[in-house]
């Protein structure tokens, strides 16, 4: 056993903080997990009628997260932003590999990050199979996978004619904290103690995800922000919409600030990890139960409005259902672009 201020080895390192805790997720349920931890792959037995969904992302110390962020959150935040990924497309979770680059090997930090990390793990059934660690700059990389029954999942190329735009939860908190955290606005603290979950501790909608898979024709999560997000799904799809900037789900704290700041951080803020998606409007009966069997609020949004011969702009309305001018449009309509500054 090494002492505190003894040098932990790359294969100790993995060993003591990551592969016990992987190594007590091997449980019955998932049995799609051949092989974990300790060979150079893992292996995936994918069951007949089934789909295997796989995404990746990179958080990297001063551009995702201060350099001094609660590594017990990190560790939270780093998964949820790729389950998050898999709920959009309707995935149930069922395994992940971390890559992470550290300055420095410090036993009290990499304690908290896999504790926050298989707290999270736990939650949602998807175990640590493998991955990599290397001495650099502060980055954390998660492969995650998942499973959908085939022909179920929810792409972004779906969204038809006269379909519905729904968004879950509320959106632009964690850009209002972030904000506040940099000075940007005064925020009383205890708005700010209201909020700051949003930024740190995402909730992923994986229940959602799965549960809209029969109702929904396409579907994102909201990472970069709510209307660039949802350009996506209309380039993808190749149709055009319009939203009501009033009917953007928004917090009692964030409605306290002035409608321009409002309308700017729910519609473009970021780092909100819920899920925009669409459907056809005889599905709302079924949207609604959904949302009272999972406490969560769906809120439409707009509506899908027209096939795009090219790419057309999203429409967007004011309160009074009057359309926004091409300059205040276009500010609401940028997404986060993490080769800009």
């Amino acid at each position: 056993m090494h002492s505190e201020s003894s040098p932990l080895g790359e294969f100790d390192l993995i060993q003591r903080f990551f592969k016990a805790g992987a190594d007590a997720m091997r449980s019955n349920d998932q049995k799609m997990i051949a092989l974990g931890i300790g060979d150079d792959c893992a292996l995936l037995k994918p069951a007949a009628g089934e789909e295997i969904a796989i995404t990746s992302d990179m958080l990297v110390a001063g551009r995702h997260f201060f350099m001094n962020a609660n590594p017990e959150l990190l560790g939270r935040k780093a998964l949820a932003v790729n389950l998050s990924d898999l709920a959009a497309m309707g995935a149930k979770p069922i395994g992940f590999t971390l890559s992470i680059a550290l300055p420095k090997v410090d036993a009290a930090w990499l304690e908290a990050f896999s504790k926050g990390l298989f707290a999270i793990a736990n939650q949602y059934s998807c175990p640590l199979i493998g991955g990599d660690t290397t001495a650099g700059p502060l980055t954390i990389s998660i492969t995650a996978f998942g499973s959908i029954p085939s022909g179920k999942a929810i792409r972004r190329s779906g969204a038809k004619v006269g379909d519905d735009i729904w968004a879950s939860g509320i959106v632009g908190d964690a850009r209002l904290a972030l904000a506040a955290l940099r000075h940007e606005m005064n925020l009383p603290e205890s708005d700010l103690k209201q909020i700051e979950h949003r930024m740190h501790n995402p909730t992923p909608r994986v229940e959602l995800g799965m549960k809209i898979r029969e109702v929904a024709s396409a579907a994102l999560d909201i990472s970069d922000g709510l209307l660039g997000d949802l350009q996506h799904i209309l380039n993808q799809s190749q149709v055009s919409a319009e939203v009501f900037l009033d009917r953007l789900p928004k917090s009692e704290t964030l409605q306290k600030q002035s409608e321009d700041i409002q309308n700017q951080f729910a519609a473009s803020g970021g780092d909100d990890y819920e899920i925009c998606f669409t459907a056809p409007i005889d599905k709302r009966d079924a949207i609604d139960q959904i949302s009272t069997a999972l406490n969560l609020p769906l809120t439409r949004i707009g509506s899908v409005t027209k096939t795009a011969g090219v790419l057309e702009k999203l429409s967007l309305l004011n309160k009074n259902g009057v359309l926004l001018d091409e300059t205040k449009s276009a500010a609401l309509l940028k997404s986060f672009d993490h080769f800009v500054k």
